[in-house]
């Protein structure tokens, strides 16, 4: 499985290597077409014109100048390691637009209107790469490290909140039991009631009150 995924990483990078040598050959590709402006190409069956332009060769001439910087810029991001990579989008989605807005608009004018198409693009990306940054910089040039500082706030409450859980809890249940053990000595619930009322026991409540309300205040009398 492991030389199956390098195998495919090796074939990946290779058609990046391959594109990107061939790039300044595809963009000098006008040079070899007709520039009569009556002239047409095929490629694959597919019948290209001028589109508007003076000829076939102005017209590739623009595309190319559009494509090439766009698959390059395309693999830049794919490939790139650094935390702003994602700012890359913009160019990438600008390049995108003008040869959407060369191929399949009717208008006459190129390069006016995709402008207006970046702003969502950019409402979205640059927030996003900027509370990276900042991130980033609080926990490297700062020292601010906000998850480090949750774990360890949740790792002294758990250390401090829980053992005094337990140790209620315990009191609370030897208590029940000792009731318990109590009610049963006794002939009638009028005995019960009256000795559980009775003076040294209410004082043994209040003291044992005052001694949990102590436990559970941060500080000590």
């Amino acid at each position: 499985m492991g030389d199956l995924k390098i195998k495919r990483k090796i074939i990946i990078e290779s058609i990046f290597v391959f594109f990107i040598a061939l790039s300044p050959f595809l963009y000098k590709v006008y040079d070899y077409l007709p520039e009569d402006p009556d002239a047409t190409i095929s490629i694959f069956g597919y019948i290209i014109d001028n589109n508007g332009f003076h000829n076939v060769s102005t017209y590739i001439w623009f595309l190319m100048s559009k494509i090439v910087p766009l698959y390059l810029l395309t693999f830049w991001f794919l490939t790139s390691k650094n935390w702003w990579y994602h700012i890359i989008l913009i160019p990438i989605a600008m390049y995108a637009f003008q040869i959407f807005e060369v191929v399949y608009s009717d208008d006459s004018n190129i390069d006016t209107e995709n402008i207006m198409w970046l702003l969502p693009v950019c409402m979205v990306v640059v927030p996003f790469v900027y509370f990276i940054r900042v991130k980033l910089y609080d926990k490297y040039v700062h020292g601010i490290d906000l998850e480090a500082m949750d774990a360890e706030l949740n790792t002294l409450k758990n250390k401090t909140v829980e053992p005094r859980l337990k140790a209620i809890k315990k009191e609370e249940i030897v208590e029940e039991k000792q009731e318990q053990i109590d009610a049963t000595q006794y002939l009638t619930i009028s005995e019960y009631i009256n000795t559980k009322l009775s003076t040294d026991n209410l004082e043994r409540m209040f003291k044992s009150f005052q001694h949990n309300l102590k436990g559970w205040l941060p500080f000590k009398s």
